[in-house]
């Protein structure tokens, strides 16, 4: 459910699927993206949710801590494919 006081735009929301470079590994990573949330989910079992900032960073809001170079290439990943 989308909160009616959250003005950020829509465009874009959905799934993204791709791998992730984690602790050495190439994992398995979905992103579900909500208006300026994302939920993180790599391998079934680290999750994280992100938000996107007015000022287009990304911050960490709760979940597993992820490594500072994971959320910006999320970041980059998701944002990217959603500006096209």
């Amino acid at each position: 459910m989308i909160d009616p006081k959250d003005t950020s735009p829509a465009a874009k929301d959905g799934k993204y699927e791709f791998h992730i470079s984690y602790s050495g590994r190439e994992l398995a990573c979905r992103v579900e993206k909500e208006q300026n949330k994302l939920h993180v989910f790599i391998d079934n079992n680290i999750n994280a949710e992100l938000e996107i900032q007015p000022d287009g960073n990304v911050t960490q809001t709760s979940g597993n801590d992820l490594p500072d170079s994971s959320i910006e290439f999320i970041k980059k990943h998701v944002l990217e494919h959603a500006a096209q």
